[in-house]
């Protein structure tokens, strides 16, 4: 369902969005929100505020959990097109849990975390993990992004 005023994101100008090395979740969300800006920011309908903050808790996820269960973060990759932005982050272990593997849900019992993927799942699409041939895994999502008309 679609929300009055919200449209799928239009191509605007594209500003350079400025280059980093993503090392930290915090770094990765820093880095989404400066190419938010870069794409949509100077233009007559930016990013609706909304799927923003679900672009940035899908990108804090991905990072901390590549940091936390992959070995580290091996790769950070974030492209925005047309209706939303393409994300791909690397990490240095072959393992798929479980979880990752079905549709995601809330941890069982009193377990400490596990809510991450299922964020992941609920806010993202085109979800895939590609194990890579030199090693380690990417995750690729698509973080839907709509646009907001300016106030008159």
């Amino acid at each position: 369902m679609r929300e009055e005023g919200l449209a799928p994101a239009r191509p605007g100008p594209l500003r350079e969005a400025p280059q980093t090395s993503v090392t930290t979740a915090a770094a990765a969300r820093a880095h989404a929100r400066a190419v938010v800006d870069a794409r949509w920011g100077g233009s007559a309908r930016p990013a609706c505020e909304e799927d923003v903050i679900d672009l940035l808790l899908v990108v804090s996820e991905l990072v901390a959990n590549a940091l936390r269960h992959g070995g580290g973060l091996a790769g950070f990759e974030m492209t925005p097109v047309r209706d939303g932005v393409r994300l791909a982050v690397r990490d240095y272990s072959d393992m798929v849990s479980a979880p990752m593997a079905g549709p995601g849900s809330g941890p069982a019992g009193r377990r400490v975390g596990g809510y991450g993927w299922p964020l992941v799942v609920r806010l993202a699409r085109d979800i895939a993990i590609d194990r890579e041939s030199g090693g380690g895994k990417t995750i690729r999502v698509f973080v839907p992004i709509r646009t907001v008309g300016r106030p008159a």
